[in-house]
């Protein structure tokens, strides 16, 4: 009170100071009063200070001997007592204590946040502040970032957080989990923690603080999210991000504001996308910051579900990390989300995300089974949306719901019994689809049921409970007599069976007991023995086929496939006729997964050895001849299905008697297994002829876990195959007709071939059409396992260089022939597109449900990781190389032999197709392999190594000593080498698409970039003739060529003065060259191939231009000109390619050129026009000599135009009234650049004419009364009139023109019309 009164507040004041540092040592405990505290209080809201200087003077000498406690009560009662006009003095008092006395950051900054301080004042403080931040305690950071954050502006907002950044160390600011996991154990004995080390618990507290205060400025001001989106986005090095990036990531994606989620949301997806945020960091902010991730949980979560959604494949895996850590760090209330979330996305039945969700659900159960157990009638749930999921998923679902409720631990036991009942109402449906579900369900509950337990306390000798091995039993017993009466589910059921002895460890009790009947089985159904005759009627006299052990006449035995499938066919006859239900039918269709699944057993058994059922691979089977082939067409409708079935199933049984014995070691084995490769073959090339000869005819099924294939029908009026002379390696014929004997199998292919080129011409031509391409069909042929591309390791045996002396040889030494190995490459590319480029983006297409599904026939493929595929394509790479040098010496050989030419008559044209097929067939694989997106990933650098390592060590020892730069350069020379010997312009653009894949693979593919372009110009310039001698030409020629071309143009250093080679001098040349000839420059270009080099020089030079820098107001006079002289090559190049349509007319030229040319036109108008905007005064002459060559392109669009109305071809009108919009555009762009440049009257308009392209002139347009509707830009130049008047006439103008001429600075306008 007395303060109040003025006169005495001074002397008062001045008292109570002097006495206050009698109680500054006093006890400061709790308990006891604090007296500075309460003295200090008295100053605090006086309604006037009569003299504040000097009270503030002297509070601030207290500060300077006070202690602590007494400093901070002082600093933070001075805005409270001091008049405005001394805040920015004391201010700077304290800025300077601040940096004197870290202790008191906080007080200080309390008071300077309620100072009312000058802008510069408050940047001077700041960064005082920021320079100490390193210093600051962990708990007063929070302090100091509020402070940082709330003192900025929006001018230096970006500065300010990127500096932040830089500076706050979050990582230092947390105990390692070794140190945590400690203290937490001297805690937990009693044991006293030292105060300065803060408890993992108080860091997480103070870091919470932290992002609160930037929680809280993001959400305020709207500049500081867009400076921190901005600071992160600036970031570009990996070893750059810090935890901090990720928390302020969830903190914008929190706020409420969309715009900074949205921001949030790109930046993050940004950064996963080029890499530069890794899981490393992912999984250190969830191990170390816990207690504070927890807080952006919905954000986590949210953000995990947009990932897992996206199209974009390299950010999917992403997705699946954050749930991952989700689920593991937090509580259970989040691991119920978690795992809701990720039912949801099973649920979407959108490929790629079912597919990640699974296999995440999967990867918890096995982590965390006791959690996950917690959850099981959520992921139960799925069951109910199976209708969406292909066979490959529901595997997936059921194999983690049987581990959850039926393994080891059993957590998930309370859903047993609803799995068993769904089990057994999907057996008992009548509808394939369900019962096929319920096959797949029970053998994965088998699985998990089953699985070998190393130690069970309640049984004997570690095996299976009594009670569960029974469970076991029944349900298999269940399985087979649910899937007697179809054979499409059991081969369903050995196939899924086969599977699962093969992928996991079953109990040796279920695997005897699932092995010990199957040989018999096999043996009474499928095998007989070989006897003089075989009883029964059947639709072609019985021939015993192919057999390879005929020395060993005792004992024989037989595959008894025909008379089975006649039984089969008679028994589907009676079965609709009568609908009775028949004792156990044997149908052919399980042949070959029974044997899959026996094999698989015998292997199990007997650790890989087969001895006891090799006899298989040799033995014959009982068929007919196949000269009946021949006689197709005689054939009546039913008897040429027979056939087809009977070939099916025979080429079905050799793919499967591959995969089992393809591993064995002994020569004689392998060489049987490559019989039965040449047998394959053999049988295709025949196969292709029956179906030729038989429309509407649907396959036996062979992979039986696809979609149901009744409702397939081939497009069987399938393509004959006409054009598969050139070799695209569909069409095959092995080296014998009958490959039951094995030793002369070679001879008699030989002597085959000699007969075949004794063929006229015209009956050859005739054979090759009869073939119907088995593309279309190769969902109804069994899988080849990997394992059987090992056979790619034997050498290859070209025929050409057999002779009597290498034939001894052969038999001692194993050899691929050229059908075999184009067979087996064919085979290896499905599989490496399948797994190594078809992005999950691309595979999933629920809409596209009527199409065959492309999975089908890769299910052995698809458990195995896209990672162990690529590993186990790198290791067959030296047998590829070793393959692609025999196919480059082969046609080095045969160009020597024949003095240089292809079609020499030495050549053999059925060899020659083969090998040059096997020669694409290798390059694309090869490109497949290394265009592998997984070898960006850090994880897979070393395999990228090796398998460069490869392709550098074949040309210089010691690859493993150089670095990645120096292999790709190794590896780029030594496929340039195969350029010489390139068979067919489709094999050379392989060979180009893999050198520049490979060339990428380094940091510096721009070093490549000549090299790929001169081999690409070389292919371009080199003539391509087949082995028959005949030019290449037609669909098969024209793709590669317009690859080729744009691979050229896209990898030349300049692309406009390419442009301008091919369209100014290749083209003349094709125009004064005969009918049929080329160009020779360009051997490649000739009248047919026109359209793709118009095509492609059309749409490399809008590209080019898009990347011209649009012209700005600030450039230089030399960019200006450099940019300028870009354009006029680019206006010359395109005024080249618009006048060519005069020549060629044609409506698909024509359709290219409308389309091409208005894009060009945008583009000049929106990057051209600013540069002539700013041009024009310094370079007149140039601007005017483009603007007039550009104006002869417009009138020739024009022209187009009015021709395209004419002919009313919608295909081209199409392209019209956009056209004619920026045609209009244009002018008016040029109106305002005149404008710009005070040259707006050199502008005049007059009328023209509508013209056709022929320049005549249209009368059924009247243009009288059209006059202000269509126009376009006049010309510019400085020559005479009469010289206008000639050129208007001359290049035909449609509609009416404006326009101007410039002479010189002189405004003079004439009328060029008509």
């Amino acid at each position: 009170m007395l303060l109040g009164i003025e006169i005495l507040q001074t002397s008062i004041i001045n008292t109570l100071l002097e006495k206050l540092p009698e109680f500054m040592l006093d006890g400061t405990g709790d308990s006891s009063l604090s007296v500075p505290r309460v003295i200090i209080n008295q100053f605090k809201w006086l309604d006037r200070v009569v003299d504040s200087k000097e009270l503030a003077a002297k509070l601030m000498e207290l500060v300077s001997v006070a202690p602590v406690e007494v400093q901070r009560d002082i600093i933070t009662s001075l805005p409270e007592i001091l008049e405005d006009s001394q805040h920015n003095d004391i201010a700077r008092e304290l800025n300077s204590l601040l940096q004197e006395n870290t202790q008191l950051t906080v007080p200080i900054l309390d008071a300077l946040s309620s100072l009312n301080l000058s802008s510069s004042l408050l940047t001077e403080v700041r960064g005082a502040v920021m320079a100490t931040l390193a210093a600051v305690q962990l708990e007063d950071l929070p302090v100091v970032v509020k402070f940082i954050l709330h003192s900025v502006s929006a001018s230096d907002a970006y500065e300010v957080v990127l500096n932040l950044r830089k500076k706050l160390e979050l990582e230092q600011c947390v105990l390692p989990p070794v140190l945590q996991a400690s203290q937490s154990r001297l805690k937990s004995k009693g044991a006293a923690v030292s105060a300065s080390t803060p408890a993992a618990g108080s860091s997480q507290d103070s870091i919470s603080l932290i992002l609160d205060g930037i929680k809280s400025a993001v959400r305020f001001q709207k500049t500081i999210s867009e400076a921190w989106l901005k600071a992160i986005e600036s970031v570009d090095e990996v070893e750059d991000h810090k935890v901090i990036d990720l928390l302020v990531l969830f903190i914008l994606h929190s706020t409420n504001a969309n715009q900074s989620r949205r921001g949030a949301e790109r930046v993050f997806k940004v950064k996963l996308r080029t890499g530069q945020i890794q899981e490393v960091l992912i999984q250190k902010t969830f191990r170390d910051y816990i207690q504070v991730m927890r807080g952006y949980f919905p954000s986590i979560l949210a953000l995990a579900q947009s990932l897992l959604r996206s199209p974009d494949p390299c950010v999917v895996p992403f997705g699946g990390h954050m749930y991952r850590h989700a689920f593991t760090a937090f509580d259970s209330y989040c691991q119920q989300e978690v795992v809701g979330s990720l039912v949801t996305h099973v649920c979407s039945g959108v490929g790629v995300e079912v597919d990640m969700a699974l296999e995440l659900l999967s990867g918890l159960v096995t982590e965390k089974p006791s959690e996950m157990a917690l959850y099981a009638v959520f992921v139960k749930g799925i069951l109910d949306y199976m209708d969406n999921l292909t066979p490959q998923q529901i595997r997936r679902l059921f194999h983690l719901l049987s581990r959850l409720a039926f393994g080891q631990q059993q957590q998930g036991s309370h859903i047993q019994d609803d799995m068993h009942i769904v089990i057994r109402k999907q057996l008992s449906s009548t509808v394939p689809k369900y019962k096929r579900i319920g096959i797949i369900g029970a053998v994965m509950i088998v699985g998990s049921m089953g699985s070998f337990r190393p130690k069970v306390k309640d049984s004997q000798n570690g095996s299976l409970p009594q009670e569960t091995f029974r469970q076991v039993s029944a349900l298999l017993e269940l399985v087979q007599s649910s899937s007697e009466s179809s054979p499409e589910a059991s081969a369903l059921y050995y196939d899924e069976l086969a599977n699962l002895i093969l992928s996991s460890t079953l109990d040796p009790q279920v695997q005897e007991m699932i092995g010990k009947n199957v040989l018999d089985v096999f043996q009474d159904d499928f095998v007989v023995d070989l006897g003089p005759d075989v009883p029964g009627s059947f639709p072609f006299p019985i021939r015993v086929m192919y057999n390879l052990d005929e020395e060993e006449s005792q004992g024989a035995i037989a595959i008894n496939l025909m008379p089975l499938l006649a039984k089969d066919v008679q028994n589907k006859g009676e079965q609709q006729s009568q609908m009775k239900k028949a004792q156990k039918r044997v149908s052919p269709l399980c042949l070959s997964p029974f044997f899959r699944l026996l094999r698989l057993c015998e292997e199990k058994r007997h650790q890989g050895d087969l001895e006891e059922i090799d006899a298989l691979l040799g033995c014959p089977l009982i068929l007919t001849d196949m000269d009946i082939v021949d006689k197709i067409e005689s054939l009546s409708k039913a008897e040429k299905e027979f056939l087809c079935t009977l070939l099916f199933h025979t080429i079905n049984w050799f793919r499967e008697v591959i995969n089992a014995f393809c591993r064995q070691k002994e020569t004689e084995m392998k060489m049987k297994v490559m019989t039965r490769l040449q047998n394959i073959t053999y049988l295709q090339s025949l196969l292709e002829r029956t179906l030729a000869g038989t429309p509407g005819y649907v396959p036996p099924v062979a992979n039986f876990d696809g979609e149901s294939t009744d409702a397939i029908i081939l497009s069987s009026a399938a393509p004959v195959n006409k054009a598969k002379k050139d070799g695209s390696g569909k069409k095959r014929k092995a080296p014998g007709k009958n490959s039951s004997g094995s030793s002369s199998q070679l001879e008699e292919g030989t002597e085959a071939d000699e007969t075949q080129q004794e063929q006229p011409e015209k009956e050859k031509e005739k054979e090759v059409k009869q073939g119907v391409n088995l593309v279309s069909y190769r969902q109804f042929f069994r899988e080849l396992d990997m394992e059987v591309l090992s056979v790619l390791q034997c050498g290859l045996l070209s025929r050409s260089l057999l002779d009597s002396e290498l034939h001894t040889k052969v038999r001692e030494e194993v050899l691929l022939g050229p059908a075999e190995l184009a067979f087996l490459l064919e085979d290896m590319l499905r599989k490496v597109e399948f797994c190594l480029t078809a992005t999950p983006a691309k595979r999933a297409a629920p809409f596209l449900k009527g199409r065959t599904d492309k999975s089908v026939g890769f299910s052995h493929l698809q458990q195995s990781s896209s990672k162990d595929i690529a590993s186990c394509c790198v290791q067959l790479l030296p047998a590829l190389c070793s393959h692609l040098e025999n196919c480059h010496n082969h046609f080095q050989t045969l160009l020597s032999e024949n003095n240089g030419v292809v079609d020499g008559p030495a050549t053999d044209i059925h060899e020659h197709q083969l090998m040059s097929s096997a020669y694409q067939l290798l390059l694309q694989v090869l490109n497949t392999i290394f265009s592998w997106s997984g070898f960006s990933q850090p994880g897979q650098r070393s395999l990228l190594k090796k398998a460069l390592g490869v392709l550098a060590g074949r040309l210089k020892e010691g690859g493993a000593e150089l670095n990645l730069e120096q292999l790709v350069k190794h590896s780029f020379k030594y496929l340039l080498n195969f350029s010489s010997t390139m068979p067919s312009l489709s094999t050379a653009l392989c060979l180009s698409q893999l050198v520049s894949t490979v060339s990428e693979r380094g940091g510096n593919s721009a070093a490549f970039r000549e090299q790929t372009a001169s081999l690409a110009r070389r292919f371009l310039c080199q003539e391509w003739v087949t082995a028959s001698g005949e030019k290449e030409r037609g669909n098969k020629f024209n793709e590669p060529l317009q690859t080729l071309l744009r691979i050229y143009l896209e990898h030349v250093d300049d692309v406009l003065k390419a442009v301008e080679e091919i369209a100014g001098e290749g083209i003349p040349e094709l125009l004064n060259a005969a009918k049929d000839e080329s160009s020779a420059s360009w051997p490649t270009l000739n009248r047919q191939t026109f359209l793709v080099f118009y095509k492609v020089l059309m749409a490399e030079l809008e590209r080019a231009v898009r990347k011209i820098p649009a012209g700005k107001m600030s450039d230089n006079m030399e960019a200006q000109s450099e940019k300028l002289l870009t354009w006029n090559l680019a206006v010359r190049d395109f005024h080249i390619l618009v006048n060519l349509v005069k020549v060629f007319d044609s409506r698909l030229v024509l359709n290219v050129c409308l389309k091409y040319g208005r894009l060009f036109l945008e583009s000049f108008l929106k990057l051209g026009m600013p540069l002539l905007d700013y041009s024009f005064k310094r370079h007149k002459e140039d601007v005017q000599s483009l603007l007039k060559t550009f104006q002869l392109s417009t009138r020739q669009l024009h022209h187009m135009c009015g021709h395209s109305k004419i002919r009313q071809d919608t295909s081209l009108t199409n392209h019209v009234p956009a056209l004619k919009k920026s045609l209009e555009l244009f002018i008016y762009r040029v109106m305002a650049m005149l404008t710009l440049n005070n040259c707006q009257e050199a502008f005049w308009m007059g009328n023209l004419k509508n013209r056709n392209l022929k320049g005549e002139e249209i009368l059924s347009q009247r243009s009288q009364e059209s006059e202000e509707e269509e126009e376009e830009e006049g010309e510019r130049s400085s020559v005479p009139q009469e010289q206008s008047e000639e050129e208007a006439q001359d290049s035909d103008s449609e509609g009416n023109k404006k326009v101007n001429r410039l002479e010189d600075g002189d405004q003079d306008s004439t009328d060029d019309s008509d």
